[in-house]
């Protein structure tokens, strides 16, 4: 039987994050990008994680609203507008030109930018096309190993079945930290790369600015709202959360490896 929790159980489980937060806010990957080389390496795993942020968003809304027809009511209408007004900004937010795109596709606008190779996530785009499962897909792009446990790692959760789980990855994994991780790469990058990095620059100021802003806080209320007065759903929250964490530093020691062969190399 359920217990009830505190109404501050968002900072509890803030605090139970302190330490693998601190690990991954401080990680040795943004002091490791010190050429546009660098940069592309980072980008070219780090386009993946920008991918399969979209499925977990998703996830949310097939969970959390009605998407199929006949249309009927379903959930918190709360709730629904919480996510639907994430869903809006992610995957029809503007460019810097003031046309919709998603995030994703100003990434790989980014990357081309730079010169950082697409065909990877575009080989693993073909393949899900064409009906094959995401570890194939992975396997078909010839992602690295870092990558693929990091994204397998990420549909793990998704297919768990339980919403609040997912909100957690999504609130405390990706939008809750991505702003302090984003200011270490975000600074002087126009400056050391004139004409280079514009759309990837924009691109760290905007998910800045909607994470901060807008998105945390009403991803914080969606985790309340999936959770309630249930012990162990925030219980179970937590220890997902945790493990998104961990898996993010796995992800970020995986590029720094990388760049530090590609150095050798």
């Amino acid at each position: 039987m359920s217990t009830s929790v505190h109404p501050d159980s968002i900072a509890e489980l803030q605090q139970a994050l302190a330490p693998a937060r601190e690990q991954l806010v401080a990680h040795g990957v943004y002091q490791s990008l010190h050429s546009l080389h660098d940069l592309r390496v980072f980008m070219e795993h780090h386009v993946f994680a920008v991918w399969d942020f979209m499925s977990l968003l998703k996830a949310l809304q097939r969970e959390l609203t009605c998407v199929e027809v006949p249309w009927v009511p379903r959930g918190n209408p709360a709730t629904r507008r919480l996510i639907n007004d994430i869903v809006l900004e992610e995957e029809t937010d503007v460019d810097p030109e003031g046309r919709p795109a998603s995030h994703f596709e100003l990434y790989l606008r980014a990357m081309r930018e730079c010169g950082a190779d697409t065909a990877p996530i575009e080989k693993l785009l073909a393949a899900l096309a064409a009906g094959a499962t995401v570890g194939q897909a992975l396997e078909q792009a010839q992602a690295p190993a870092s990558v693929q446990k990091f994204v397998l790692a990420t549909f793990r959760i998704i297919d768990s079945g339980k919403p609040h789980t997912v909100a957690a990855a999504f609130t405390f994994g990706r939008e809750d930290v991505i702003p302090d991780m984003f200011r270490h790469l975000v600074a002087d990058l126009t400056q050391r790369f004139p004409g280079q990095l514009d759309t990837f620059s924009y691109y760290l100021n905007r998910h800045i600015q909607l994470d901060e802003e807008v998105h945390t806080p009403l991803a914080q209320q969606m985790v309340r709202d999936l959770c309630g007065d249930d012990a162990q759903r925030w219980q179970e929250s937590r220890e997902v959360a945790v493990g998104c964490m961990q898996a993010r530093i796995a992800l970020w020691d995986g590029i720094r490896a990388a760049l530090t062969q590609s150095a050798v190399l």
